[in-house]
């Protein structure tokens, strides 16, 4: 017999005389008495005591009823999960990529920007292709394994969009010999990344960007998230819009977004395809599902955000819409999660402002995510584009026509795997460059470089910033980096790092520790050296306004010098470059960063660089690499080769 519930409060007491007199109160749904037990059945047993608690409590019969239904819940979970097992196990193997490494962690630890010649993502199609077939008959014959698999793929739409979509590349039917054009949607780890980023913008009802370079597939990776979740999920409506109606949808064209996601499901094996059927329910600018009620909507122009509410608003090319304005008041009122997808078009956009206002959440696709592409492709890319659309549709260089941008985005990707590429093994003194945030909307930021070599940069947030805090973190970086001598933003809130360093390293010694000098790096104070010529014929008090102008010039310097070597094949003084690890975390950011910055003259007619054109955003992890390779650095390191100080 099982334990005897309690159906609701009471409170019981036994007689006097009866054995075992008590007063007990139970609450509902308390075990009230274990029939095992000898004492509380004899309890149970007594006539007056069951009269007493007549209806408060369960019945013998009352428990066994519950316990049964207790044990039916449990097998239907047990079968279930049998369903969800049996058709994970029909889920296509990731191991079908012959040559592609089925981890993300192991592909990001072998494709290398800087490296050269044959990539490693190439997927073997033909056994990818053989093993849905295969498990796709294993799927047939095995019954209630479909309804739970497309459970599971309604909370895991990228797996579902690589286990079974399809992707399209005309481009391929004129190669020779020819390639197929239709092939398995085999996605690498940014564009999982990159769902996963869509999906929490989407659960967290907030809007996100997406800037991009040129030919990385995020179209067709967003006509196919568009049509998976309008097959895996119910009532669910995505909007896709662009500048133009025959953007989206043009009967024939496969240039258009809703033609990319007709595609996707028509490849589809029926079984997931919900009864869709592209005669009854594709109209133009319009998919309906009817097994989920789920429908894409398109609009275009200036009648985006004119339609109904939706669950997620995709703008394709946001930055090249005519009226972008018009579109705003539509589209916040219908949609809790606009995604604007585009490459840069400069920074007179709502897009570029939107980017760097700070306010909305940024997801960069950059090509070096993409492990199709190398430093080969982007030489092609160099050879036929000019260089501003180079910039700005390959670089993502928001400033590649303004008049006065510091350092082109050709030169900083010259510089990502330079050692490597010039065959220069690095040496020299180990540098770090500490910025400090001076508000809440900065980050502290770290860099380290073993000669001219960039290996380390870590940013961390300065909302509520402690300045101690900071420079504590700041000691742990260099203890692993192996830095010997940091400089410090000694302007603003830096001023007071030299105190905390100095508090830090007596305790350090105290340990028994290394000592690490920190010295101030203050942009605000006359150029290093002033006698001296940076630029020929020119000396130093003279072009530049102050230290950080001064320390911006040196470090454009050698990204130029950097940029002949490796593209132009020209010698130049192997100290005298700067070399960017490709495996450097936050590497997009930096690059973007370290393109922010422009310079005119002021009224003496001395060099001032702009770190913030446009109100963009303090650029802290450049200024941090800045201050790493600035001229009193590079100073030191030459004295420290003379065994001296300056």
């Amino acid at each position: 017999m099982p334990q005897i519930n309690v159906l609701r409060p009471f409170k019981l007491v036994t007689p006097v005389g009866v054995r075992g007199a008590h007063e007990r109160s139970f609450a509902k749904g308390e075990h009230l008495l274990d029939p095992e037990n000898a004492e509380d059945a004899a309890v149970l047993a007594h006539p007056w005591i069951r009269a007493c608690a007549d209806g408060a409590i369960e019945s013998p019969q009352q428990a066994e009823e519950r316990l049964e239904r207790l044990r039916a819940k449990e097998r239907e979970a047990e079968a279930a999960a049998a369903n969800v097992a049996q058709a994970l196990q029909l889920r296509p193997a990731d191991a079908a990529l012959a040559s592609a490494p089925a981890e993300p962690s192991e592909l990001a630890s072998t494709v290398s920007p800087a490296a050269g010649g044959a990539l490693p993502w190439r997927p073997d199609y033909a056994a990818v292709l053989a093993a849905r077939v295969e498990r796709l008959h294993r799927l047939q014959a095995s019954p209630g394994a479909l309804e739970a698999l497309k459970a599971y793929y309604g909370e895991h739409i990228a797996a579902f969009i690589n286990d079974w979509g399809v992707t399209a590349d005309p481009r391929n039917a004129l190669l020779s010999p020819p390639r197929a054009v239709v092939l398995p949607f085999i996605l690498f780890p940014k564009q999982r990344e990159w769902i996963d980023w869509v999906l929490e913008r989407a659960r967290r009802r907030e809007p996100g960007l997406t800037e991009k370079s040129r030919d990385c597939g995020v179209s067709w990776l967003a006509m196919a998230l568009a049509a998976s979740l309008c097959l895996m999920r119910r009532n669910t409506t995505i909007g896709i819009g662009s500048a133009k109606e025959d953007l989206i949808d043009r009967s024939g064209d496969p240039s258009c977004l809703l033609w990319k996601a007709r595609l996707f499901i028509e490849s589809l094996p029926p079984a997931f395809r919900g009864g869709w059927d592209v005669r009854q329910h594709s109209a133009h600018l319009r998919l309906v599902f009817p097994e989920t009620g789920s429908a894409i909507v398109g609009e275009a122009g200036d009648a985006i955000g004119r339609g109904g509410r939706t669950s997620i608003f995709f703008i394709d090319e946001s930055a090249h819409l005519e009226r972008p304005q018009l579109i705003e008041a539509s589209l916040s009122s219908n949609t809790d999660c606009r995604i604007d997808i585009s490459s840069v078009a400069g920074m007179a956009n709502p897009f570029a402002e939107k980017r760097h206002s700070g306010r909305v959440q940024v997801f960069t696709f950059h090509w070096r995510d993409d492990p199709r592409k190398g430093d080969d492709w982007y030489a092609r890319q160099r050879e036929t584009l000019d260089p501003v659309t180079l910039a700005a549709e390959v670089d993502i260089d928001y400033r590649a026509s303004i008049e006065g941008s510091l350092i082109p985005a050709a030169w900083l990707h010259a510089a990502v795997g330079a050692a490597e590429k010039l065959g220069i093994k690095p040496s020299g003194a180990r540098h770090g460059g500490f910025d400090v945030a001076d508000s809440g909307v900065d980050s502290n930021c770290f860099a380290a470089r073993h000669g001219v070599r960039l290996h380390g940069l870590r940013s961390w947030s300065g909302k509520n910033s402690d300045i101690y805090a900071s420079v504590v973190k700041a000691f742990s970086l260099a203890d692993q980096y192996g830095t010997e001598w940091v400089y410090a933003d000694g302007d603003g809130l830096g001023a007071g790092v030299r105190g905390d360093a100095r508090t830090i390293n007596a305790a350090r010694a105290g340990d028994g520790r290394r000592q690490i000098r920190f010295e101030m790096f203050r942009g605000s104070s006359a150029p290093f050296d002033p006698e001296g010529e940076m630029v020929p014929g020119r000396k130093n008090q003279d072009f530049f306004a102050n230290a950080k102008a001064a320390g911006w010039w040196h470090l454009r310097k050698l990204f130029e010098n950097v940029y002949r070597a490796v593209v132009s094949g020209l010698k130049v003084d192997p100290d005298a470059i700067i070399s960017i690890d490709p495996a450097l975390p936050e590497l997009d950011q930096l690059l973007q960063q370290l393109s922010q910055p422009t310079y005119s003259l002021n009224n003496a007619g001395k060099v001032i660089v702009d770190k913030k054109p446009d109100g963009t955003p303090s650029p802290d992890r450049a200024d941090a690499v800045m201050i790493c390779y600035q001229p009193r650095a590079s100073a030191l390191e030459t004295w420290l080769k003379l065994g001296r100080e300056p």
